[in-house]
């Protein structure tokens, strides 16, 4: 049986509670079974992700190297072999075998270094790459498909929650910064192109590879706008603009760099930005990130997202 890593062990119990225990219990023998069906055997040391573990294998048949993914069942990992089903390898690492019911995928092997760690410190090179990627995922949705969530559908949610936590959370954000990310909901939320979208595009969610520079991973498998994976990619990326010059500069530049190499409209890019990063500002401080659940370390970056949410709202009347 496989080795379970005990990060994996103790991350997933401390969220998922006596369920994910549960799971936990059955993951090997799980493994096992998709490992045999399969006709893969182990080939590395086996690693994971925030729900998924992730076992490297060599394909016994046709003697080529894989990885099998079991992730634990969530409504979020349902659309992720949708996804990769649609795209066929291009611009992500292609789906070999699927199992719907155990959440778990046999998928291209790629390299184990992100985006984030190759191009450290160059956030022109991170955003651009990223950026191309989302110009090539976003294709025509799957015909035949309509189970996939559609982002649209969400607008309605999206508004709930920014009118309850805007009422019910102590906050500093001006109203001028909530009144455009309502506007964003209005606006942009129910005309959306029927496009498949990554919906997590992040750095650490681009891998090296050999069949192509960089791949992209773990994937939601939504319907919508491109430009809402903009929005996703630069709020991940905020951290990394604290020790640029001026912050509001390397802000713009991340929106502008992105939207050029999506060949996306930078108004749209900088919107979704901004509703995702008053989100982050909520989220913050209704639930903490996973790098800090308290303290004042996320009281830092509580005020550091405020402040970015601010800097992607311009003055009225651009801002709503």
């Amino acid at each position: 049986m496989i080795p379970v890593p005990e990060t994996f062990v103790r991350s997933t119990v401390e969220r998922e509670g006596e369920r994910g225990a549960d799971w936990i219990a059955h993951l090997p023998d799980t493994v096992d079974e998709l490992l045999d069906r399969w006709d893969c055997v182990p080939d590395g040391a086996v690693s994971h992700g925030g729900v998924g573990l992730i076992v490297p294998v060599l394909r016994r048949v046709a003697g080529a190297t894989a990885v099998l993914k079991v992730s634990f069942p969530h409504p979020g990992n349902v659309h992720e072999p949708d996804a990769f089903a649609a795209w066929g390898g291009r611009g992500a690492v292609q789906l070999y075998e699927r199992d719907d019911d155990r959440f778990a995928m046999l998928l291209e092997r790629a390299g184990t270094r992100t985006l984030a760690e190759v191009e450290a410190g160059d956030e022109d090179v991170i955003v651009t790459v990223a950026g191309r990627l989302s110009r090539r995922l976003a294709v025509p949705a799957p015909v035949g498909q309509p189970w996939l969530p559609r982002l649209r559908e969400r607008t309605e949610a999206w508004a709930e929650e920014l009118h309850r936590d805007a009422g019910d959370l102590r906050h500093e954000l001006p109203q001028r910064v909530l009144d455009a990310a309502l506007a964003t909901v209005r606006e942009l939320g129910p005309a959306q192109p029927d496009l498949l979208v990554h919906g997590d595009l992040h750095a650490r969610n681009i891998l090296r590879a050999d069949r192509e520079p960089w791949l992209a991973v773990d994937p939601k498998g939504c319907v919508g706008d491109p430009a809402y994976d903009g929005g996703t990619l630069l709020k991940s990326r905020a951290l990394a603009l604290l020790e640029a010059d001026d912050l509001g500069r390397a802000v713009r530049r991340a929106v502008d760099v992105f939207a050029e190499a999506a060949e996306l409209d930078r108004e749209r890019v900088r919107r979704w930005a901004q509703l995702h990063a008053v989100q982050a500002a909520f989220h913050a401080r209704r639930h903490g990130f996973r790098v800090a659940r308290g303290g004042t370390l996320l009281d830092w970056i509580t005020r550091f997202t405020d402040e970015v949410a601010c800097l992607l709202t311009p003055p009225s009347p651009y801002g709503g």
